[in-house]
């Protein structure tokens, strides 16, 4: 890369941080920041700064080098100021977030999709649901969760006293169907992961639920499998979350339906306790 170069990327990065726009690689907030500040020291503390600083981890720390902590400082400036956006300022930000998914060329996932699904549901839900990735019928639809899992899910949400309309958002790791519904690669999850923390501020769940081990792993930040820690809580900038496993699953392996209305009614107790939804115990 050449001065000429090298000065442009340094006066871009520096736009897009201080405009708290959508920049155009949406890469993660700590991410830019530990680029930026490569860029502009150029010598040995390039490489301390360019050592990857997660997007978020159960704990909250960071890698350890001053980058980092720098960057885990300016993410907690991001936090406050997408806190002080009015309800109509959020739901016009999430619009923008929507149709940058849509048009998203971070990853290959993007040259073999049909549609992106950025993801659907209310504004301040008491739930939101956050899966792994698009499959057949949201890949056709652009909407998250409406074939076989997606109608199984709703079976969950009613039954522990909401409705999909009015309390719930619901979305995925990855907005691009993988091929032949496998898994995300960690390097397309960490594309798209910008895209669900501004997501998560902008929405403001009361509560997480995660569903299967993907999603589980990028919001809590374990290493642990999904049977050990599903149903207990972790928490994401302060929101409660709650893994489960992944509805298309429960319905390949049904001995993990009484695990799941396990986790469905720890999360129901919550929403009782913390925010006087009215649904039975039982």
């Amino acid at each position: 890369m050449n001065q000429l170069d090298r000065m442009y990327r340094i006066l871009t990065d520096s736009r897009d941080l201080l405009s708290g726009g959508y920049p155009r690689s949406h890469e993660p907030l700590q991410g830019r920041v530990a680029h930026l500040i490569q860029e502009l020291d150029g010598g040995e503390h390039a490489r301390e700064a360019s050592v990857p600083v997660p997007v978020q981890t159960s704990s909250g720390a960071s890698q350890g080098t001053a980058a980092a902590a720098f960057a885990e400082e300016a993410q907690m400036d991001e936090d406050r100021r997408f806190a002080r956006l009015s309800r109509d300022e959020r739901k016009e930000r999430l619009s923008a977030l929507e149709a940058a998914v849509r048009s998203c060329e971070r990853c290959p996932l993007s040259l073999g999709r049909t549609l992106a699904v950025p993801g659907a549901g209310v504004l301040d839900p008491l739930v939101m649901f956050v899966g792994e990735g698009p499959g057949r019928d949201e890949d056709t639809s652009g909407l998250p969760f409406v074939g076989a899992a997606g109608q199984y899910l709703d079976k969950w949400i009613t039954a522990i006293g909401l409705e999909r309309d009015r309390h719930v958002y619901i979305t995925n790791i990855v907005k691009c169907r993988p091929p032949d519904n496998r898994d995300p690669r960690p390097e397309e999850s960490d594309a798209c992961a910008p895209y669900l923390c501004d997501q998560i501020q902008l929405v403001r769940p009361r509560i997480i639920m995660t569903l299967g081990r993907i999603s589980m792993r990028m919001l809590t930040g374990t290493t642990k499998g999904i049977t050990r820690v599903h149903g207990t809580f972790f928490t994401w900038h302060g929101i409660p979350v709650v893994p489960t496993f992944h509805p298309s699953a429960v319905l390949r392996n049904p001995q993990w339906k009484r695990p799941v209305w396990e986790d469905l009614k720890v999360v129901r107790n919550w929403l009782v306790d913390n925010t006087g939804h009215a649904a039975s115990r039982g």
